[in-house]
């Protein structure tokens, strides 16, 4: 099935979601590419993040199906890849992926690490995974990014100086998203 969808699903406490980091103005530009319509929301539970409210939210709501590309930041890709492991989707693209709660109670509460994560189940759910991480992001540590690197065999875009993609545009993203829609 061709790519028609793009979900963001954005990292906890983004508050707006409209105006926080990047995700305004991605969804913008890929709403520009012609047969492509992005959907942004403000999630549910959005400081939790809870994978028992995020993953129902992602398939009844957001329709997040075999024609679509789940865009996940921070949280969001947590939630992106635990909603692979369960369901088809065309793409997923991992803004600052992680695998464990760091030590912290709010991460823990989430429900996205309390198991091993099933990255077969994944690649053989998604036609095409790709990430974005930085060896600079102040909130993850490498290892944990090269992690999900290593078990979903992504295509890593791989940076020193992107930090937390915190920014308020990200142009290597869309180029990710025509070249997907080119594939499709």
């Amino acid at each position: 099935m061709p790519l028609k969808r793009a979900v963001i699903v954005p990292g906890n406490g983004a508050g707006n979601i409209e105006h926080c980091n990047w995700y305004g103005w991605a969804k913008q530009r890929i709403n520009e590419i012609p047969d492509v319509s992005c959907t942004l929301k403000n999630m549910p539970d959005p400081v939790t993040a809870r994978e028992s409210i995020w993953l129902p939210f992602m398939e009844k709501q957001l329709k997040c199906d075999e024609e679509t590309v789940i865009i996940g930041h921070s949280s969001g890709a947590a939630a992106a890849m635990r909603y692979a492991e369960t369901h088809n989707v065309f793409a997923v693209v991992l803004v600052g992926a992680y695998t464990s709660d760091l030590g912290d109670e709010n991460e823990r509460e989430s429900g996205y690490f309390s198991r091993p994560w099933e990255w077969e189940k994944m690649r053989t759910n998604v036609k095409f995974i790709i990430q974005f991480g930085s060896t600079d992001d102040p909130f993850l540590p490498w290892e944990e990014q090269q992690e999900v690197a290593d078990g979903l065999k992504t295509d890593l875009q791989k940076y020193s100086d992107r930090g937390h993609f915190q920014n308020t545009a990200f142009p290597e993203l869309i180029d990710v998203i025509k070249r997907l829609k080119t594939n499709s």
